[in-house]
C-alpha cells in the first residue's frame, strides 16, 4: 500500500496540475509514479526538468532505457523495473534477450554494453571507480558528454527506484516479477 497519496490531475496541488498535464500529453496518461511525486510540486519540477534536459543528449533512447533497467535491477526497484521493461520493449523496442541482458548489467549490443556496464558500476561502486573503468567507456566510443550523461542516468534513475521503493508506489504497468541474481 502506498505510504503517501497519488494524485491525479483533477485532485493534485495546484503547482503540480500543470507538470502533470505535461507528463499525460507526452505520455497518455499520468502514471502513479508522477502522481506521487506531485505531492512535492518543486520535486516533480526538478524530475522532470532533468529529464527533459537528459533527453534532449546525445545518448540514444534504447541507450537510456537500457541504463533504466540496470539501475532498477541494481536498485531492486519492482515500479522501475516494470515500467522500464514497458517502455524498453514499446518505445525503445528491446527485445526480450535485450531486457534481460540490461537486467543482468550487460547488453547485447556491443557499445551499449560499455555504457551498461559502466553505469551499473557508478551504482555498485558508488562513483568510486578507476581510470580503466572510466578508459572502457572511453574506448568503445562515448565522449566525455556522454561520460556525464551516463552518470546522471545514473542518479535520475536512481531518485525514482528510491523513491518508489520509500513511498511504495502502485505499480500500474505489467509487473515484472523477481529480481535477476546481483
Amino acid at each position: 500500500m502506498p505510504r503517501i497519496p497519488t494524485y491525479q490531475l483533477e485532485n493534485a496541488p495546484e503547482k503540480a496540475r500543470p507538470l502533470l498535464q505535461a507528463v499525460q500529453k507526452q505520455i497518455g496518461r499520468v502514471p502513479n509514479v508522477f502522481g506521487t511525486i506531485a505531492n512535492s510540486p518543486a520535486a516533480l519540477e526538478g524530475y522532470l526538468a532533468m529529464s527533459g534536459a537528459l533527453a534532449k543528449g546525445t545518448l540514444p533512447a534504447a541507450t537510456r532505457e537500457r541504463i533504466a533497467l540496470a539501475i532498477a535491477q541494481v536498485n531492486h526497484c519492482g515500479y522501475c523495473l516494470s515500467a522500464h521493461t514497458f517502455f524498453g520493449k514499446n518505445a525503445a523496442k528491446l527485445d526480450d534477450g535485450e531486457i534481460a541482458a540490461n537486467r543482468h548489467g550487460a547488453s547485447n549490443d556491443p557499445k551499449a554494453d560499455a555504457a551498461v556496464r559502466f553505469a551499473v558500476k557508478v551504482a555498485r561502486e558508488r562513483g568510486d571507480l578507476s581510470e580503466a573503468d572510466v578508459e572502457a567507456v572511453r574506448a568503445a566510443g562515448y565522449t566525455d558528454g556522454e561520460l556525464v550523461e551516463i552518470v546522471q542516468y545514473v542518479a535520475l534513475n536512481s531518485f525514482t527506484n528510491y523513491f518508489n521503493e520509500v513511498f511504495k508506489t502502485e505499480v500500474d504497468f505489467p509487473k515484472v516479477i523477481g529480481f535477476t541474481t546481483d
